[in-house]
């Protein structure tokens, strides 16, 4: 059994300089399976949910691909990687829809915190129960995913200290998310959040990790990590998705992974615990000094990464997706993409040049990846 999968990729447009420009509206004008997000400088598109990684692979590229051409047909427009203003405009918010009440009420309580670009991956879990478990699992393990994913060490052209500036600014909401106890718990949570106000919908629940279903938050089929940075090579997020894959299969085999019955900690520490966790990972990503959920012990993330990826390697090697999870190897090796460019910047290249060679690096690894994978689905 190998679970479905897809992503949601909110990535920002603008020039090669790595000036972003906010072109939603023409996009999703022109484009269909393109989404608005509520500032226009950024634009979503989600793939359907899929069970092989190979065409995973291509449902990211194509969209990619189609957006890429459509933005030369604008101008001399492209795509931008990193998951924050890296460069400026953070002091303003361009509206990408003045009519929508919702769009208000964000822009007037967050501002441009929100204005970041992501990907969140959705996996499949049909089971409430299983699915409540899989996510008190990975709310506490969502730190890790944010440290192989960091991508936004810059914000308005400055290193701001963190690795992922997105997760350090993000609002999370609301203030309090419980370690849901069963699905009946997370009913009657969200129903009491939309009538205090502290959640204007039942989108209005941005947390690391949450369940995610037609018709939340009764009819719920999967899992949505939503901690991680945009990753711009698709290969590195595969990797990561197939390391939360191995992990949720691991967790589905095995009842007794819960860390309401396996933690020394209550789920008032655990809470307490994953927030410090968060933090660290958004400062320092890879080389983030964390504390296990189970024992308390101190651990450098990409150790605890390195632990679970030696038990859940044979689970991806079971099901026949090994060889994806395999480049997890190499951004342990090598890091992140905010690591790399935090390499360059302290020898001496500006952030716009880090960014302007990121931009140029992120379209060369789509041609090659499209040219050597996807070419005879595409045609």
């Amino acid at each position: 059994m190998v679970l479905l999968k897809g992503f949601e990729i909110e990535m920002y447009t603008g020039t090669p300089q790595g000036e972003i420009v906010g072109l939603s509206d023409k996009i999703v004008a022109a484009l269909d399976g393109f989404v608005r997000e509520p500032d226009s400088r950024n634009v979503e598109y989600i793939t359907d949910p899929l069970h092989k990684y190979e065409n995973l692979l291509c449902a990211l590229l194509r969209p990619r691909r189609r957006l890429r051409s459509f933005l030369q047909s604008l101008g001399n427009y492209t795509l931008i990687p990193g998951s924050t203003l890296s460069l400026g405009g953070s002091d303003r918010f361009y509206r990408s829809d003045p009519t929508n009440p919702y769009h208000d009420y964000i822009e007037n309580t967050y501002g441009t915190k929100v204005v970041t670009a992501s990907v969140h991956i959705n996996i499949g879990i049909s089971d409430p129960e299983i699915l409540m478990r899989a996510c008190r699992l990975i709310r506490l393990e969502a730190p890790l995913f944010l440290a192989l994913s960091a991508s936004s060490p810059f914000l308005d052209g400055k290193a701001t200290g963190y690795h992922s500036s997105r997760w350090a600014v993000f609002p999370q909401t609301p203030a309090h998310v419980p370690l849901f106890t069963s699905h009946a718990h997370h009913i009657q949570w969200v129903e009491e959040q939309i009538a205090a106000g502290t959640m204007q919908n039942v989108r209005h629940l941005w947390t690391s990790v949450r369940p995610n279903g037609d018709r939340r938050p009764h009819d719920l089929n999967r899992l949505e990590l939503r901690i991680c940075d945009l990753v711009s090579d698709p290969i590195a997020l595969l990797a990561i998705a197939a390391f939360l894959e191995a992990r949720l299969l691991q967790l589905i085999a095995n009842p007794d992974i819960d860390p309401l019955t396996q933690s020394i900690f209550d789920p008032e520490e655990l809470l307490a615990l994953t927030v410090r966790n968060e933090t660290a990972a958004a400062t320092a990503s890879l080389d983030a000094q964390l504390t296990h959920w189970q024992d308390g012990r101190t651990i450098l993330a990409r150790d605890w990464i390195s632990e679970l990826y030696q038990e859940v390697w044979a689970i991806a090697k079971q099901h026949g997706f090994s060889c994806f999870l395999s480049p997890l190897q190499k951004i342990l090796r090598e890091g992140n993409e905010a690591q790399q460019w935090l390499q360059l910047h302290a020898v001496g290249f500006d952030s716009q040049r880090v960014i302007t060679q990121a931009i140029v690096a992120t379209e060369e690894r789509e041609v090659e990846l499209e040219n050597k994978l996807c070419s005879p689905l595409l045609a």
